[in-house]
């Protein structure tokens, strides 16, 4: 039965006209993410200075993550904002107050200071996350896989560049010199006034969105469905990006090292991404997403019973096929709302990035209690079982 509603509001999503994909502008937007989350990707490696330097636990160094995606919770009432009026300003300055928050990280001298820059930068986040992808989809037209493509693409490539950037920054001048980084924010917020200030924050569509309530009802079955995938993916994700640094220095990698790893897990992601999103619209959503659910977690038992030279090339694959699926899920979720595009990609996000925060607090316990190659194994373990909710998503009418 919900099936069938899903079906119903994915084909009423199906623009009747192909419009011109609008490359330049959709690229810009990406640009931005880039920048955004390029701060935002400063968090991962330096948890273990966090934990040298303040004595924390890996659960209390997983609940800081917690704290830069509390403010996620804002975003269905952003989305609700962005369906009635345009808010690309909050795009526009998400780089200067994330680029702050991140970056006073290196100064910060208790776990409730840190615990502040990161509400700081949560904010901002969940702002840019929201409307930015609306914008977006509004630039892609029919192509909306391949615009959710491009979109994270730009955030892949920020959180390849973050960890390299955090790590020469701290190499150079020490966690104390890491306040002078919030420059780089400021100067891509003015850039971005100059490029974005003429396009509309709002979603495209004549069709009024629908009153919030009942916009809420309608979306509670397959955000209901969306959740159970969240949580069942966001183990391994977890794993593999807050982690990921602090699993390989355990094993006697340094900071160079467990950060380019890092790096290269993010910099496979682009190609995933970009290539993920843009076979969806050809090939359907679904299948995109089967063959990812499937291959990922197979390979993460592959990458931990590899050794050392092996990794990398592990790496790659692991990223390219992690990351893939992320623009699937933001397409299928904008088309199956059409007059409530961004309260849902709203209600999608804040969901994701609370579910996967409170699953990256249990991943931390886990590694207390069962040593991090446990917390990876058993996290790619969930993953796998929670193939079968696939059963129940849309099915996506694939592009001519």
């Amino acid at each position: 039965m919900m099936t069938n509603k899903m079906d119903v509001a994915t084909s009423a999503a199906i623009p009747p006209t192909v419009e011109k994909f609008e490359t330049a502008r959709v690229l810009t937007l990406g640009a931005a993410h880039a920048v955004h989350d390029m701060y935002a990707g400063f968090l991962a490696p330096l948890l273990p200075d966090f934990i040298k330097n303040l004595a924390l636990s890996n659960a209390q160094a997983g609940l800081l993550e917690v704290f830069l995606r509390a403010p996620s919770l804002l975003q269905p009432y952003f989305g609700y904002l962005a369906d009635h009026i345009s808010l690309r300003y909050f795009v526009i300055l998400a780089p200067t107050f994330t680029a702050l928050g991140m970056s006073l990280l290196g100064v910060a001298p208790t776990y409730a200071m840190l615990a502040l820059f990161l509400l700081v930068a949560g904010i901002s986040s969940a702002s840019i996350h929201t409307v930015a992808p609306v914008m977006v989809g509004r630039l892609g037209h029919a192509r909306l896989g391949r615009a959710m493509g491009y979109w994270m693409v730009g955030g892949e490539v920020g959180r390849v560049v973050g960890p390299l950037v955090v790590a020469a920054a701290v190499s150079a001048f020490g966690l104390a010199g890491l306040p002078w980084l919030t420059l780089g924010g400021v100067l891509a917020s003015v850039l971005l006034f100059v490029l974005l200030r003429d396009v509309s924050g709002r979603p495209p569509g004549t069709r009024a969105p629908l009153p919030w309530r009942a916009a809420l009802r309608s979306m509670g079955p397959f955000m209901a469905l969306m959740g159970g995938m969240i949580i069942a993916r966001s183990f391994m994700s977890a794993a593999l990006t807050t982690f990921l640094p602090t699993f390989l220095r355990s094993e006697g990698a340094d900071l160079w090292l467990s950060s380019s790893a890092l790096a290269v897990f993010e910099a496979a992601g682009v190609g995933g991404t970009l290539l993920g999103g843009a076979l969806s619209d050809r090939l359907g959503r679904q299948r995109i997403l089967w063959i990812s659910w499937i291959v990922t977690p197979l390979l993460m038992f592959v990458f931990l019973a590899a050794g050392a030279t092996w990794r990398f090339p592990l790496l790659l694959a692991l990223g390219f096929m992690a990351l893939s699926i992320t623009p699937v899920l933001m397409a299928l979720v904008q088309e199956s709302f059409p007059q409530n595009r961004a309260l849902a990609n709203g209600f999608y996000m804040a969901l994701s990035f609370v579910l996967r925060s409170l699953v990256t607090v249990v991943v931390g316990a886990l590694a207390d209690w069962l040593g991090l190659r446990g917390a990876f194994t058993l996290s790619a373990g969930l993953a796998l079982l929670g193939a079968p909710l696939l059963f129940w998503l849309p099915h996506h009418q694939a592009a001519d």
